[in-house]
């Protein structure tokens, strides 16, 4: 069922014309999600929460296009594609978000505009993450962003940077390939992400070892379940007794769910329709498909348990699940969630080398 007051405020998003009331909007917005989060089936949920970021971030950019023309800067000399990464690229974000992006823009037809045409989306790029900073969307601590220069380049560097990638599959090109598998254009032009898409799954065909090496990078993360059952939790500190569900339970699902997609040429970014379409592949059964993604919707709810509001009005979530939350029921549903989750690790191995 839509909710008309949340719509009503998704209209004033879209008409918006300053920071200021844009991140007002952005607080009434989220507060009122926080409101119906216990009272919606959590894949809805996901979906409603995850339009109001797509629509506060389209605004900031169109603000920022618009500001860039004030200050003398013009119109954005060629098309360009602003793209949205982890969990903003799958469409996973919480009540709480940071800024994983980049950008890609058209090449000039005249090699002489090209250090202009980059000098104005590197100023381009920094204006929209100045702008959704003020909003609430911290930059990504890993510097994958748009304001990065190595994150904002034309199709043609971005084909160049793909190749070298492959090429040279070190840990940190790898977590880059698995990176820009999850990405999503959030404003511009569509066919220049499917362009680069294109030049990604092509360099796939043609680097077949380059799976091995995402494997690797694929089970860094390992499921809090121990070899007798019990949930491994965390021992020292201020989160002491308390479950890390971003990198125990909900990463290592992404990750696996991200390789066989990768491996089957599945271009959905968001896990869930990521299961979906590995079912029509026949590559997963519909009792998996139905499994893995009951898994996934009690992870999805898990990781709201664990939001906080902070004193600013806006929300954040070190995907820590604190002990006081940790009913017996709960229990019971995340040790038989994350033994799925290992089931589903072991079949990505098997998939990937040929042997378990």
């Amino acid at each position: 069922m839509s909710d008309p007051v949340r719509a009503k405020l998704l209209t004033r998003i879209g008409t918006s014309d300053d920071v200021v009331t844009l991140r007002g909007l952005r607080d009434q917005i989220h507060e009122r999600m926080e409101a119906l989060h216990m009272k919606q089936p959590i894949e809805q949920f996901n979906t409603d929460l995850n339009e109001v970021h797509d629509a506060l971030i389209r605004r900031a950019i169109s603000l920022s296009e618009a500001q860039m023309a004030r200050l003398g800067h013009g119109s954005p000399p060629v098309p360009y594609a602003y793209l949205l990464f982890g969990s903003g690229g799958r469409a996973e974000q919480t009540l709480s978000s940071d800024q994983d992006s980049g950008m890609i823009y058209d090449d000039p037809e005249e090699e002489s505009k090209r250090e202009r045409v980059t000098a104005y989306f590197h100023i381009f790029a920094e204006t929209i993450v100045d702008m959704l900073q003020k909003l609430g969307y911290p930059p990504c601590e890993g510097e994958v962003i748009s304001s990065n220069p190595n994150w904002c380049q034309s199709l043609s560097q971005w084909k160049a940077k793909l190749d070298g990638w492959f090429e040279d599959p070190d840990w940190e090109n790898v977590r880059y390939l698995l990176i820009i598998a999850d990405s999503r254009i959030i404003y511009g032009q569509n066919r220049l992400l499917q362009a680069m898409k294109d030049h990604y799954y092509s360099d796939m065909l043609n680097h077949r070892v380059i799976v091995h090496h995402m494997l690797n990078n694929t089970m860094r993360h390992k499921v809090l379940i121990g070899v007798f059952g019990q949930l491994l939790k965390e021992q020292y500190g201020t989160d002491a007794g308390s479950l890390d569900l971003k990198y125990g339970a909900y990463i290592p699902m992404v990750n696996a769910m991200r390789l066989l997609s990768i491996q089957a040429g599945v271009r959905e970014t968001s896990t869930l329709a990521r299961i979906n379409r590995l079912r029509q592949l026949a590559v997963l059964t519909e009792e998996e498909c139905v499994l893995y993604s009951g898994i996934f919707r009690l992870f999805m709810r898990l990781r709201l348990m664990s939001t906080e509001k902070r004193e600013d009005g806006l929300y954040t979530n070190n995907g820590k699940l604190p002990q006081v939350k940790l009913t017996k029921a709960l229990i019971d549903e995340l040790k038989s969630g994350l033994k799925g989750v290992k089931k589903l690790q072991r079949f990505v191995h098997k998939q990937t080398t040929g042997r378990l």
